[in-house]
Formats: structure tokens, sequence, C-alpha cells
């Protein structure tokens, strides 16, 4: 039964499915609006899931050529490798990362019931990812099995119920509503690089209302804008990777036609994964509202980051541009700790450093979006090369990969620190505490909306 549970919580589509039934029976829908919304929901889900697919299918080439084009070399932040690797090598950690996921998932549920924070946090692979790390955390300080699962549930359910509290403000603005959530272990990172952008931007001028000479108006179409900006950064990292190199990649097919197609393909994605979050949403906050009046009044879905991603597709394309930008500025700057130096994580930069321009577009406009891209960057690059060595990552055999997201860095650092000192009581006590506060302060706040 567990491992069906942990099936369920690690496969979007069919957690997401799950939750529009659920939601659809609760408000006593007809059967045939159930089993619409269900099916289209999951549906949604495929073609998003599809369209990501497409754009990580493109975007792999694309790092090896943009790896080889700037000389580049260091540590890969990929935090499925570390997370699954720790899994494989060590039994305890494979048992304690299960039981945590699907414990920390119930603690949420009953901690969005009964405090004002209506967050139910739905993106599965940031859970795992998320119950894996404190696992191995706690295996790494020597921590009791029991124990590790016990404390573990209890910082699994708070992180997931804090990390869309602290985004919705921003969600709100982005969307216009109430009725979603941001769930995903980049949420420091995102939200401290908006504010920045915020301090920086203006408001006033949206990424979405460019204005463009009539000549160029064709660009406020999103397939277009994105076709022709990929295409030119294809391009001229090709011409910078060296034909031969391209070769190795492209077999036979000329390396200029190859680098134009993968851009297009990355285009294609994109349009892929953007009908899907439309279908997807369309569904799924309808239903949604059969958990809120039933199980947790007033709760709202945390969703992965493409949910946003219809709101402000240039955002998404200047916060994935100058994330880049970022991520190669912080590989220098990492080269001066003298340490490890990570690599640009192309993925990462367009899937999350892409929501850090939306998010920094709601708070500062097109120069906000730049501007926390740019910071994104940075997000994903120094913090990673800093906490590297305190992880300790190389005596499990798990060399040439980190981890990449903001909070799990954030959680990890604080248990080894409270722990290693021997005071872990007084960090969950912290934890704890900081829950109930928040949790007195908006108490009598008005919901939005």
């Amino acid at each position: 039964m567990l491992d069906v549970f942990i099936g369920i919580l690690t496969t979007p589509a069919v957690t997401l499915g799950f939750v529009a039934l659920l939601g659809l029976i609760l408000q006593k829908k007809k059967y045939t609006d159930v089993i619409k919304g269900t099916v289209k929901t999951i549906l949604g889900l495929l073609i998003l899931s599809a369209g990501a697919g497409v754009i990580v299918q493109n975007l792999i080439p694309f790092s090896s050529m943009f790896t080889e084009a700037f000389n580049l070399t260091g540590v890969v932040p990929f935090d499925e490798a570390v997370v699954g690797a720790l899994i494989e090598k060590v039994e305890v950690i494979a048992r304690t990362t299960s039981l945590i996921l699907a414990l920390g998932f119930v603690a949420n549920i009953v901690l969005a019931r009964i405090t004002p924070f209506k967050y139910i946090f739905l993106t599965g692979h940031m859970m795992w990812i998320m119950a894996g790390a404190i696992a191995w955390a706690f295996y790494d300080l020597g921590v009791t099995e029991v124990n590790t699962i016990i404390f573990g549930t209890i910082i699994q359910g708070i992180v997931l119920l804090l990390l869309p509290t602290i985004a919705q403000p921003i969600m709100r603005k982005i969307t216009g509503s109430d009725s979603i959530a941001y769930g995903h272990l980049t949420t420091i990172g995102v939200v401290v690089s908006a504010y920045v952008g915020k301090l920086l931007g203006n408001t006033d001028e949206s990424s979405e209302d460019i204005k463009l000479p009539e000549g160029l108006d064709f660009f406020k179409d999103t397939a277009i804008s994105v076709s022709l900006v990929m295409v030119v950064i294809y391009v001229i990292t090709a011409l910078f990777a060296g034909e031969e190199f391209i070769k190795t990649l492209a077999g036979d097919q000329n390396y200029i036609t190859f680098s134009v197609l993968n851009g297009l393909g990355f285009a294609a994605g994109v349009l892929i994964l953007l009908q899907g979050v439309r279908m997807f949403l369309g569904e799924i906050v309808p239903a949604f509202r059969g958990i809120g009046m039933k199980l947790v009044p007033g709760a709202k879905p945390a969703l992965d980051c493409p949910v946003v991603f219809t709101y402000a597709p240039t955002a998404l394309m200047l916060g994935f541009i100058f994330s880049v930008i970022g991520m190669l500025i912080g590989m220098f700057v990492s080269q001066l700790f003298g340490g490890i130096v990570p690599l640009p994580s192309i993925i990462g930069g367009f899937f999350t450093g892409g929501t850090a321009g939306i998010f920094g577009n709601a708070t500062g406009g097109k120069r906000g979006a730049m501007v926390s891209g740019v910071m994104y960057g940075l997000f994903l690059t120094i913090p990673v090369a800093l906490f590297y060595p305190l992880f300790g990552l190389s005596q499990y055999g798990v060399d040439g990969v980190a981890l990449l997201v903001s909070d799990a860095i954030v959680v990890l650092s604080l248990i080894k620190l409270f722990f290693s000192i021997g005071i872990p009581y007084i960090g969950f006590g912290l934890l704890i505490a900081l829950l109930v506060l928040l949790s007195v302060k908006f108490k009598n706040k008005k919901p939005v909306n």
C-alpha cells in the first residue's frame, strides 16, 4: 500500500487526476462531469509533461554545446541524480525517504486544516527530493531511523505548508486571484530574486506590454518570438562550439541545420507545454473546490513552475536568458572560493529561471524580470558552491553532481547546524514557534478571493 501511495504522489498526472476525481465527487457532480474533469486533468498533465519532455530533449544537446563553446568545467547541479544515487546506495535512506514522503504529505494536509495557511503541496518530484534530502541529512548525522521518520515528517509537513505561503503574495499579482499557489523547492530563491527586481524595476512597464515597431509586431506571437530567440541562441552557441564538436551531437546532419531544428524544437515544446497548462488549470481549479469545501476549507493547490508560464510568456524568456547570465557570473564568483564550480543548469534556467522572471515582472516590470533572472542565476550557483562541502556527498560515492534547489539547501543546512552542535530540539522549537506566530498573525486576516 505504501508503494502504491508513493507511486501516486510521485506521478503528477495520477496525483492530480486523483485530486480532481476526489474534488468533483465531494461536490456531488454528475458522473459524466466527474469522468470529464478527471480525464481532462490527466490529459492536461500528460500534455504538459510531453511539452516539458520536448524542451528537455532539445536542451540536453544545447547544454553540451554551451559547455564546449565557453570552455566550462565543474560539477553538474542535478537534484534527482543526488537523491536517486543516495537512495540506491543506502537502504535506510530509501526506507525513511518513502515514509517521510507519505507521512509528510499527510502532515501538510493536517496543518492546512488547523492553520490559516490553506496550501496543499502537489508537486510530487519536489516532495520526493525534499524527503530524500531530509532522510540523508539525518542518516549522515547518525540519527536513529525512528527519530528520522518523526523529525523528518514534522519538517516535511511544515516546509510544504510554508513555501507556498511565502510565494503567495506575488502569485496573487501574477494570476490576479488566490485560486492557485506555487509549490516548488525554489521558492526562497525565486521570491528573494523577485523582491530585488522590485527594488530596481518599475511595475508600470510590464514585459508583456513591450512596444515594438510595426514591422516587428509579429514578435508578440509567443510561437514566433520564442522560435526566433532560441534559434539565434542555438546558432551562436554552435558557432562558438565549432563544427567538429557539433558533429558529435548531430551525426551526419549539418551543424547549423541541427542547431536551427533544436531551437525550433525547443519552441514547439514550449507551445505544447502551454497548451497542457491551460487544459489542466481549467479542470483542476474548479475540481479543487470540493477539497476546499469538505476536507480543508479554503484549500488551494500548490503546483509546479509551468502553471505561471501562460501569464507572462515574455517574462518567461527574459527570466531564462538573464538567469543563464547570472549563472555564468555565479560560476566565476564560485571560483574565488576555491571549491567546486557549478556548471550552468540550462534546464533549471528555463523552468525555474523563467519562473523567477515572471515573479520579477510582477514585482518590477520588465526590468524586474531581468534583474530577478540574474539574481536567481546567482542562487543557482553560489549557494551550491558554498554548501557543497558541508554535505559530504563524496563519502557516499556520489561525485560530479550537487543539489540545486535553494529550499532544500537551506533546510539541510539548518538540520546540519542544529544537530551538529547538539541542540536539535531548539531548532524544532524555533520552527514550530515560527508556524504558531505566523498562524496567530494571520488568524484574523481577511482572505483574498
